[in-house]
């Protein structure tokens, strides 16, 4: 916007001297205007062609005018041409090396793998929750959007493990595959399972068997948006005062609810106190859907009053923001 306004300022400044010039010889000397701006533009652009006519000494002074203004004028148009285009080049430089310095030093960040369709809305949670991430992708138009809402990328192809190292998939806490191709989702995946086997990994599923073939290559979890969208849109058929549950639940009013996990830490004064004892109701206001044991793979729900609570154990919560981060703090929970 800047520097459209910039060039703006610079083309009303030549058309003011053309027109100035065009005007001022049209009444000193009594010509067309076709010669008038014939004048003008010889005279600005000192080329030293014959005069249409024979110069009075009041056209003399007004051509020296005209050359002096056209002298800075040109100057100044010509320097600010060059600057946008050098400042604009270093300006980009110095935002890509800053952009480098914070990846640099990225740790327990995540990485999305391609920043299409199902990419930008995982990144806009992302964004929206305040979680260090860092985008993989490869596409020209992709990578200007992402300048623009100054979110960290890396260009290249997500399938090469130079590209993961720049992510700092080392000291990544977890990666979503979220590229068009399947193959190209089990490649990543593989890969990035290989450099970081302690990786957290979604992977989004296309084809119906590529569930399966992700699992192998190393994802934990497989995501295929066709088949949630179809039993979403089926059970909103069949079933629409559930989906309208869900949705009160998780979008009350001005109110947005979330469904959060918080990790119980040693020393937490949570640790070998039933959920009645915890009082998290009470405390901050949200409500314990289910919980899974330190030593257990799966959740049980709906846990009752007189379950008691152990370092290492899971909480899924359902609340406001501010509510999980009060509970988050009671249970010394830092990988929120």
């Amino acid at each position: 916007m800047e520097n459209r306004r910039r060039v703006m300022v610079l083309v009303l400044l030549i058309f003011i001297l053309i027109l100035t010039g065009t005007i001022g010889y049209r009444f000193l000397l009594d010509i067309p205007l076709v010669d008038a701006l014939y004048m003008t533009v010889i005279t600005v652009s000192t080329v030293g062609y014959k005069e249409v006519t024979e110069m009075t000494p009041e056209a003399k002074l007004f051509s020296m005018f005209i050359i002096i203004m056209s002298i800075g004028t040109v100057g100044y148009v010509v320097s600010n041409i060059v600057s946008l285009f050098v400042e604009g080049e270093i300006k980009e430089a110095w935002k890509l090396k800053r952009m480098e310095n914070i990846i640099s030093k990225l740790e327990n960040h995540y990485i999305i793998c391609g920043a299409g369709e199902t990419g930008f809305y995982t990144l806009a949670q992302f964004k929206k929750q305040n979680i260090p991430f860092v985008v993989i992708d490869s596409d020209k138009k992709v990578i200007e959007e992402l300048k623009e809402s100054d979110i960290l990328y890396v260009e290249g192809d997500a399938t090469h493990e130079g590209t993961l190292n720049k992510a700092r998939i080392a000291f990544a806490k977890g990666l979503v595959a979220t590229l068009p191709k399947d193959a190209d989702n089990v490649y990543t995946v593989l890969t990035a399972r290989q450099m970081n086997s302690e990786l957290h990994i979604v992977a989004r599923a296309v084809e119906e068997n590529a569930s399966e073939k992700l699992k192998k290559a190393g994802a934990n979890n497989t995501v295929s948006p066709n088949e949630i969208g179809g039993i979403r849109m089926a059970t909103m058929m069949l079933r629409p005062k559930v989906i309208s549950f869900l949705d009160a639940i998780t979008h009350a009013g001005d109110v947005v609810l979330s469904l959060e996990d918080v990790n119980i830490r040693e020393g937490s004064s949570l640790c070998d106190l039933t959920l009645k004892d915890s009082a998290i109701p009470e405390k901050t206001g949200l409500i314990v859907l289910a919980l899974r044991r330190k030593e257990e793979k799966n959740m049980f729900f709906n846990p009752g009053p007189n379950e008691r609570l152990h370092a290492g154990d899971a909480m899924v919560v359902l609340g406001r923001d501010d509510q999980v981060k009060k509970l988050r703090e009671i249970a010394h929970d830092t990988e929120g």
